[in-house]
């Protein structure tokens, strides 16, 4: 996974920048696109703030008919959290009727390494907007999310290098009745991510989110763990998509789930970044490819050796 770029689609729609308040731009139709609103994170002292520029957003666009904002960098994003245009949504809610996706923190590596990014309590967006269908949060330093009920959210993804286990249990203890699509970069200690498989205990019980179709447990340190609890989680049976790439997966986690429950029923499973041998990378492909079960698998990442007999396996995603 690369963060070397900004969303080019949120929400089904193309992202679009707002542009700065100079630029001769004519502006689609407001519900035609995701609309990014950006500043530098290293700002200069001319440069334009984000709460203005999303006040000059407001001001310019037919704010009825927005359906999806992307927020994208905000001035000193390593040392200021996202509360400010978290607030600013909120105050907002009357004006934007029609909002659908929120997307909060698209910045690439060069605008803010993702461990920087300082996010917020994320939940306050969800009580103001009951209509919202889709969330994605990027950054999980000073990241919350109290357990909570939403009836509209269908699809939440959190990306981060490193997942607080509080946010985790939160996740998975909230009440989201029409949730179909979840996706959790857990990362590493190193970054935060001090999660475990037994706090996504609700989740993988099946008892939280009936609609769960998708679930991508992604991006762990610990996810040889992950895929064996996984393997015998009975939410797996109803779900269409099933991802655990990204991590440390070896041949320890892949012969745990192909050793568990059936997974012929799957549409896909994704097991992208991997630290597989060819010989299990056959045998899951022999498993499931026959069953119509599309595997996603690339060549798999060569561990280190510092030359002291240690060998280091690497997240996708970290720092």
């Amino acid at each position: 996974m690369s963060l070397a770029t900004h969303l080019e689609e949120f929400h089904g729609l193309p992202v679009l920048d707002f542009p700065d308040a100079d630029a001769r731009t004519e502006l689609p139709d407001a519900a035609a696109v995701a609309w990014r609103v950006s500043t530098p994170t290293y700002c200069d002292p001319g440069d334009e703030k984000w709460g203005a520029r999303f006040e000059r957003f407001l001001k310019t666009v037919d704010t009825r008919r927005v359906r999806a904002i992307v927020v994208g960098g905000w001035e000193e994003a390593y040392e200021n959290s996202s509360a400010g245009a978290v607030t600013a949504l909120l105050g907002a809610n009357d004006r934007l009727t029609a909002l659908e996706a929120v997307f909060l923190g698209d910045m690439n590596s060069e605008d803010c390494e993702i461990s920087w990014i300082i996010q917020s309590d994320v939940t306050p967006l969800l009580a103001a907007y009951p209509a919202l269908r889709e969330l994605g949060v990027r950054g999980g330093t000073g990241l919350a999310f109290p357990s909570l009920r939403h009836t509209g959210l269908e699809t939440l993804v959190v990306e981060t290098g490193g997942l607080g286990a509080e946010v985790v249990r939160g996740i998975a203890g909230s009440d989201l009745p029409a949730l179909e699509n979840l996706e959790l970069w857990l990362g590493t200690d190193e970054y935060g991510g001090d999660s475990s498989p037994e706090d996504l205990a609700p989740l993988l019980s099946g008892e939280a989110f009936p609609a769960l179709r998708g679930l991508g447990l992604c991006n762990s340190v610990v996810q040889d763990r992950v895929a064996a609890a996984v393997a015998s989680a009975p939410v797996v049976a109803r779900l269409d998509r099933l991802g655990l790439g990204m991590g440390v997966l070896t041949d320890e986690g892949a012969a745990a789930l192909l050793d568990g429950q059936p997974l012929t029923h799957l549409r896909e499973l994704d097991l992208e970044y991997h630290y597989l041998s060819d010989a299990m990378r056959e045998r899951i492909t022999a498993a499931l490819a026959p069953h119509g079960v599309r595997v996603v698998l690339d060549e798999a990442q060569s561990p280190e050796d510092d030359g002291d007999g240690d060998v280091w396996r690497y997240v996708a995603v970290a720092e």
